[in-house]
């Protein structure tokens, strides 16, 4: 049988899919974790539509992207990231239970062109020793407020705090409680979504969870709001056959939801949601447009991680991530748009 090149790529995501919570457990290293270096090459993308030279996609506008690879057994497998310094120094998790952290590095015209001072550190416990159990450290959301690295775990559902150090991540300090009905969240499709409120929204900072695919009996997905002065669960109304991958709120208080499909017959997609931020409330069902939608005649890949941050122009950014399942099948991209308000 003969198939094009995104058809190939398409039916073997199939298989990669079947077994992405199978991916291969972290390394490991023998004595106590520390910060490694990690070369990375970057080559840039310059169009998000392949072939086409568009660069609007409703909304959002397509500043440049990066194809990244590196020679380390350890790189990939990147599930969130947060910007520590908008638009260049940032901090990740990986789903193999690694820490990352590193910078974007830009043109004059403030395009993305390559990662520097990549890092990586294993997860530890609280001895320091590196943790390699995988689903003890399935990380997969990300919050960072205040020094503090908040994360959402899957498999053993829990979200956990740190406190950041670039040098020296260590066993978190606390965990707190997520609100959703344990007996309620799948083993592989857990809290995706970590993700601070605006401080001067409704919710005034608060913490809000979303999870992938945990859905209640009207097959809503399980999320809410775990800190802050309107604590309580809510969901959010999955249209079509889309997951949650990440989230971060908009300036105006609304929800930015990544999300991905992948299907025998769809192949894979990714698509931006807008949540109304007035429908994210204890008890409510959430929902909202769609604000872009991706298929792979573009530049996408198995989209994870997203993240929100104002350029110093003003521009309101969106950036993305993907994560390759440590498979040669895939790639692990990173995305930049400008979101155009009305």
């Amino acid at each position: 049988m003969i198939f094009s090149r995104d058809g190939f790529r398409q039916t073997l995501f199939a298989a990669v899919a079947l077994l992405a919570g199978m991916a291969s457990a972290p390394a490991g290293s023998a004595g106590l974790a520390s910060v490694e270096p990690v070369t990375v090459s970057a080559r840039p993308i310059t169009e998000f539509h392949i072939g086409r030279a568009n660069k609007q996609f409703g909304q959002l506008e397509f500043v440049g992207g990066l194809k990244m690879t590196s020679p380390s057994r350890d790189f990939g497998a990147l599930s969130a990231f947060r910007f520590l310094k908008a638009g260049s120094d940032f901090i990740g998790v990986a789903d193999t239970g690694y820490w990352f952290f590193g910078s974007v590095a830009r043109d004059p015209d403030r395009r993305p062109v390559g990662i520097q001072n990549f890092r990586m550190q294993q997860m530890v416990d609280p001895s320091g020793q590196p943790i390699d159990e995988k689903w003890q450290v399935d990380a997969e959301g990300l919050a960072v407020k205040d020094g503090i690295a908040t994360v959402g775990f899957e498999r053993n559902h829990r979200v956990a705090q740190f406190r950041i150090g670039p040098d020296n991540m260590t066993a978190p300090f606390g965990q707190l409680d997520f609100l959703v009905p344990a007996r309620g969240l799948r083993q592989n499709r857990g809290f995706e979504t970590v993700t601070h409120s605006n401080a001067n929204g409704q919710h005034w900072g608060g913490l809000v969870v979303v999870s992938e695919k945990s859905l209640d009996k009207a097959g809503n997905i399980y999320a809410a709001i775990i800190e802050g002065p309107r604590k309580g669960a809510f969901t959010v109304k999955r249209n079509d056959d889309f997951d949650i991958t990440d989230g971060a709120f908009l300036p105006d208080g609304d929800l930015l939801l990544l999300e991905r499909s992948f299907t025998m017959a769809g192949g894979l997609k990714m698509r931006l949601r807008r949540i109304h931020g007035e429908s994210v409330e204890k008890g409510a069902v959430a929902d909202g447009p769609v604000l872009l939608q991706a298929d792979m005649g573009y530049q996408i890949d198995n989209m994870e991680g997203l993240d929100v941050w104002t350029r110093d122009d003003g521009a309101l950014m969106v950036s993305l991530i993907s994560d390759d399942n440590h498979s040669i099948l895939q790639r692990n991209l990173y995305l930049e748009f400008i979101l155009h308000q009305d």
